[in-house]
């Protein structure tokens, strides 16, 4: 091993840790996110772009910042890469030769006008109305404070650490905490808009290393904006001293970090380093954020996010992998669904709801298959008791989902001082077998391969300190993460408007599954691509070989987008435990009957979970941006199933409206709800009737516009009208062409019998070539043209005639498609 490299390695490391200290001035400076070869040193890569190296970034391997002097219209690397194919296409001297430009993998300019706006998942509540109090659960609230030593002044207000109003709403905690299980060396990090580190009731357990401040650029991440209260506020919920201020956190004992992101925009480079901050002593991460959720908005995080979040789960904690916690989503009365945010549905979140402290559903909580849980939260004119900002000040309006997220961080916090060892999926695992049912009417359905009942509004239930903490102490790590990618399915198929849907299958057989070495499932997902010209009106349901629906998407009225689905990928826990082995269903439907229309292109299935022979199993590549361009498709039989509803589940009765606890902010406004009852949403029957299992349909659902043997191809009158209109027209243009042409022939023919003469071969001045066979240079170069502006030629992109996202390299995307050569449809997602 050569000294010089174990030097530049160890310097190349610690400045990773760092890389945070620099402040970026994006108003004068063009930023770079670089992934390079891991051999290639990165200040020649800067010397060869013309641009100054600014460092890692973050704790992303192989990745790194670069500066360019001024700001530019032009993404900088790109063009040079550019440059650098089109010397090759023309074979220029040597440009054929390896360059150091072949060693970016990956490059993407920092622009932070294209990002969407982060908002805070909070929701104004209304005072407390007076209701009877059980005076033998008051004494025993207070006997408990009294045998922990909890003085703090608004414990019994805490509802949510003991309820003694409704008899059991609470979270349970009172006997963990009397184990002496409080908290102590865990450290969780609340990713927000600051701390305030100064305030008494958190002060005590302030973790200064673990904290940054990413808008302000400095070290601590103190409030600075009016409405900056928000991450305090999750703080306090989290680990609140046990003293004379305020109240106590579900973590009294914890450490509390604090990463400061929403108070700004900020690039894709410095959300991934807030990720990923301090990932070997921060071990939570709670976010109570995400994309606008006003029930159009389809958001998700960068491909550099992704990659930091997979390398949390990766590589932080020692490898235990951190610990990712998000907000469902307040977006519920407007239809939203939180498999459109790209955060609640990544496999590597827990994501939760809210109940309220009746345990009804709150009319904000979003439904989605990608919820693992819920806990408590605001609603039925109560909400969570917390800290604020200021040095001993108190907050009794804390709500949304914003508050539900931060008590499972808390709770996450005592599992990991009961067993360290615990990995990210073991306590995903340990989540979802210790979750009590919610006593409340919903789409309640029997996982039978786990034994408990999942529901969409619900997850598996509520969270359990108590239980929760007794599982984890004696619970056996899982094996690795093992995965299975299924190969695109090819459908191209109009979708009929109402109740009926269009259906593809695809089955999974048992030797495909042991060859990707998977045992068990965890997360399933669904990437898909549907045309349409309102996507609010489609739904997309997913039909486990066992039977198990997972309603992957659901209409949204406020949708007006024309966009449809576009390599969008949905999430569902609901499938946890089922052995994969079988045929899997998708139903997309378009739900409303009112002339907007569409196409189900395509779509492909992923399975993660738990591996066969742990020995045998790697980890899962980084995501790259084209990972699910390469559509190599398989035929697929698609037909039409019938559909009923189930009855809408009980919601919380709010006033009308569902306003905000905040002012609105340029940059994190949060659009204003109203009111409505949760939609019933559609439930395929199965088996079908004969009518809809029909290949086409019945006369009286789609007449036919003429006689056979003319086909209906499925669809309405008025569609087989454009359909075969289209045909005639094609016809005629054809048989105009081809009497264009022969007409042409005929000209031409009578032209060479008039003029015909004897050919003379030129010389060639460009090759001196004088064979008279070769072609000339003039044809030569209309041919090298053509090439250089083919569909799908490097060369668009130089001309602004391609995508404006960077491809990745070639040898990049072929290293990770060879992961595993024997794994069928393996890819990288």
């Amino acid at each position: 091993m050569r000294w010089p490299s174990l030097l530049a390695t160890a310097l190349l490391l610690s400045s990773a840790s760092s890389s945070h200290l620099i402040k970026r001035d994006y108003d004068s400076h063009d930023y770079y996110a670089v992934h390079l070869s891991p051999d290639i040193p990165p200040h020649q890569v800067a010397e060869s772009l013309g641009l100054h190296y600014d460092g890692p970034l973050g704790e992303l391997r192989d990745h790194h910042i670069f500066r360019a002097s001024d700001r530019h219209d032009h993404d900088h690397v790109k063009a040079a890469k550019a440059d650098l194919k089109w010397r090759r296409r023309r074979r220029e001297s040597g440009a054929e030769q390896a360059h150091i430009l072949d060693h970016v993998l990956f490059s993407q300019k920092q622009e932070l006008h294209k990002r969407f706006p982060l908002v805070r998942r909070d929701a104004r509540l209304f005072p407390r109305q007076g209701e009877y109090e059980n005076e033998d659960l008051i004494k025993q609230g207070l006997n408990i404070a009294r045998d922990l030593a909890i003085e703090d002044p608004i414990f019994q207000e805490q509802w949510h650490l003991f309820n003694h109003v409704e008899e059991g709403h609470h979270l349970n905690v009172t006997g963990v905490w009397q184990q002496g299980i409080t908290g102590k060396g865990s450290a969780v990090c609340i990713v927000d808009d600051g701390l305030d580190m100064d305030s008494l009731d958190l002060k005590d357990n302030y973790f200064a290393k673990g904290s940054w401040d990413f808008n302000d650029v400095g070290p601590d991440p103190k409030p600075r904006l009016s409405d900056d209260r928000h991450g305090t506020r999750c703080a306090g919920e989290v680990a609140a001293v046990r003293n004379d201020v305020c109240g106590v956190g579900v973590a009294y004992d914890g450490k509390i970090s604090g990463v400061r992101i929403l108070s700004k925009v900020i690039s894709n480079a410095d959300e991934a380093t807030a990720m990923n901050y301090a990932f070997q002593d921060n071990h939570i991460y709670s976010c109570s954020w995400g994309p606008p959720d006003d029930g159009k908005s389809m958001e998700a995080p960068d491909v550099l996010i992704q990659r930091a979040m997979l390398n949390g789960v990766q590589n932080g904690r020692g490898g235990l992998g951190s610990i990712y916690v998000f907000a469902i989503g307040n977006g519920a009365a407007k239809d939203d669904n939180c498999n459109f945010d790209g955060y609640t549905n990544s496999i590597y979140s827990v994501s939760v709801g809210g109940i309220d402290r009746k345990g009804l559903h709150p009319y904000y909580s979003e439904a989605c298959s990608a919820q693992l849980v819920v806990t408590y939260s605001s609603g039925s004119n109560d909400a969570i008791h917390t800290t604020d900002v200021g040095l001993n000040q108190c907050y009794n309006g804390h709500g949304g989902t914003s508050a539900a997220g931060p008590l499972v961080a808390g709770i996450y916090a005592l599992a990991l001082q009961a067993n360290p060892k615990l990995t990210w999926r073991d306590i995903q695992h340990i989540t979802l077998q210790t979750a009590v049912k919610i006593d409340q009417p919903s789409d309640w359905t029997m996982n039978r391969a786990v034994g408990k009942e999942f529901s969409h509004q619900f997850g598996y239930g509520k969270a359990d300190a108590w239980a929760l903490v007794e599982l984890a102490k004696t619970w056996k790590p899982v094996k690795p993460q093992a995965w299975y990618f299924g190969p695109w399915l090819h459908v191209k198929h109009a979708i009929p408007e109402g109740e009926k849907g269009l259906t593809s299958s695809f089955t999974v057989t048992r030797n495909m599954l042991r060859q990707a070495n998977l045992e068990r499932l965890e997360h399933v997902t669904v990437t898909m691509n549907v045309q349409h010209t309102r996507r609010g009106d489609l739904s997309v349901d997913l039909i486990s070989p066992s039977g198990m629906v997972s309603y992957l998407a659901t209409h949204r009225r406020n949708d007006e987008a024309r966009a449809g689905y576009n390599d969008w990928t949905f999430m569902s826990v609901a499938h946890w435990g089922e052995s994969g082995v079988g045929e899997w269903t998708v139903v997309v439907k378009d739900t409303n009957n009112n002339g907007h229309n569409g196409t189900f292109t395509d779509w492909r299935i992923k399975f993660y979970g738990e591996a066969i022979d742990a020995s045998k199993q790697g980890l899962l590549p980084m995501p790259g941006r084209h990972d699910d361009d390469n559509h190599d498709v398989v035929e697929t039989q698609t037909a039409t199933v019938g559909t009923t509803t189930v009855s809408a589940p009980t919601v919380t009765g709010e006033p009308p409206g569902n306003p905000d606890d905040h002012q609105h902010r340029p940059v994190n406004s949060k659009p204003t709800i109203t009111t409505t009852s949760v939609p019933a949403t559609p439930t395929p029957t199965f088996p079908p009737t004969a009518d809809e299992n029909a290949d086409e349909p019945t006369p009286t659902s789609n007449p036919a516009f003429l006689p056979r043997p003319f086909p209906t191809f499925g669809v309405s009158k008025r569609t087989q009208v454009w359909i075969y209109g289209a045909i005639t027209l094609i016809l005629i243009f054809l048989a105009a062409l081809g009497g264009w042409a022969l007409y042409v022939r005929r000209k031409r023919k009578r032209r060479w019998d008039d003029y015909a003469f004897e050919m003379v071969d030129h010389e060639d001045d460009d090759d001196g070539d004088d064979d008279g066979d070769a072609p000339s240079r003039p044809e030569a170069r209309a041919g090298e043209l053509y090439d250089a502006f083919a569909e799908g030629s490097d060369d668009e992109e130089m001309f602004g005639l391609g995508s404006e996202d960077e491809e990745e390299s070639e040898g990049e995307a072929g290293r990770y498609r060879d992961v595993d050569p024997g794994r069928e449809g393996l890819d990288v997602g």
